[in-house]
């Protein structure tokens, strides 16, 4: 399956947001790609996960949250979370518009503060995702919208990032959907340590792959590894 890369610009509601969409003949699964708040689309570990999800036959898309002028403004907007995760759910809405997109099944994949939003965009559009993978996340920013999360959750964090560690565990006792935490031991929270981002990506696909197949396996509810 031949992957193409096409530049779109997104119609969020609030912002025209640019982006990077690769589909290909038959896709079937779609990972859609919220960065933190310190990064753009431009990311190196979002675009090797990507790569590896597109080898999976699992489409990608990669956007940027603030507009140009906005990036080159005061940065003040990186910390209104509740405009940025109406803006995720804007492009999900945008994408599940697509003719391309109509038998195409979404998941969501936020890193750091992206994990919140990916987390509330889920929450609001959640007829339109089947997955969120939230990796070294912030996803108790997301607060009591946890709860009200349907979509199968896998929160990924670094064993020595202890921080991170404790707020996942926090986030994930709160989640009732299916939902399942996974440990990466030795890694800290950027994940470049010997063999933490291979581990992440090999978790990652076999979520979204399972999640968003026609019939999804049934995965373990609780805080152990994430397996099926």
């Amino acid at each position: 399956m031949r992957f193409i890369s096409t530049p779109v610009i997104i119609d969020a509601g609030t912002a025209q947001l640019a982006g990077e969409l690769a589909i290909a003949p038959g896709t079937q699964q779609l990972g859609v790609f919220v960065h933190g708040s310190d990064s753009t689309r431009m990311s190196p570990r979002n675009r090797r996960i990507a790569e590896a999800l597109q080898h999976r036959g699992i489409g990608t898309l990669l956007f940027d949250l603030r507009t140009d002028e906005e990036l080159d403004a005061n940065g003040t907007l990186r910390f209104d979370l509740e405009l940025l995760a109406d803006r995720v759910t804007g492009v999900i809405e945008w994408l599940a518009s697509l003719e391309s997109m109509r038998d195409v099944r979404m998941g969501v994949l936020g890193e750091g503060t992206g994990a919140a939003l990916a987390l509330v965009a889920a929450a609001k559009a959640r007829d339109l995702v089947g997955a969120v993978v939230a990796r070294a996340g912030r996803a108790e920013l997301a607060g009591d919208v946890l709860r009200t999360v349907q979509a199968p959750t896998l929160l990924i964090v670094g064993g020595m990032d202890r921080e991170a560690l404790a707020d996942n565990r926090r986030a994930l006792a709160r989640l009732a959907c299916p939902r399942a935490l996974h440990v990466v031991e030795g890694s800290g929270r950027l994940f470049d340590e010997r063999g933490a981002l291979a581990d992440v990506i090999e978790v990652t696909t076999r979520w979204l792959g399972g999640q968003l197949a026609p019939r999804p396996h049934a995965w373990a509810v609780g805080a152990g590894d994430a397996r099926p």
